[in-house]
């Protein structure tokens, strides 16, 4: 029986790792395209100790990654995961562009260390996330 379940762990482990390493890829991808086309500098922010920053950084790493995991558990191949972080960023920066809309000044606010205002984009993008995360499962 030990034997059995050592051969499958070594049968999946390449499948694992590297959907698992694509996964991690776009994530990072994602963050980084999401501050490029957002003006909120919030690693500059958090180095400088401001908790908004921390918290809207905080929420674009879940946002990202809830739908990924997601994914990551339904995929079938690694076009999917790719495909569907992808979408997530876009969400993601739409979820952004529509708080920001609501909120006037939302990237100088965070920086100023507004929580309610990071508080308010947070909570929109996990909700997004949450609602992309269902999607993509069913």
């Amino acid at each position: 029986m030990i034997d059995t379940l050592f051969h499958n762990l070594l049968a999946s482990l390449p499948v694992f790792l590297l959907q698992f390493g694509v996964t991690l890829v776009v994530l990072v991808i994602g963050v980084l395209v999401y501050q490029f086309f957002t003006p909120i500098h919030e690693v500059k922010e958090i180095e400088r100790g401001n908790h908004a920053a921390a918290l809207s950084f905080a929420a674009i790493l879940l946002g990202l990654a809830l739908p990924l995991a997601v994914c990551l558990a339904h995929s079938v191949n690694v076009a999917d995961i790719v495909l569907w972080g992808v979408v997530a960023v876009v969400l993601q920066l739409a979820a952004y562009f529509t708080v920001e809309r609501v909120f006037r000044d939302l990237a100088k606010r965070i920086e100023q260390g507004d929580m309610a205002a990071a508080t308010a984009l947070s909570a929109t993008q996990l909700a997004i996330a949450m609602l992309n995360a269902a999607a993509v499962s069913g």
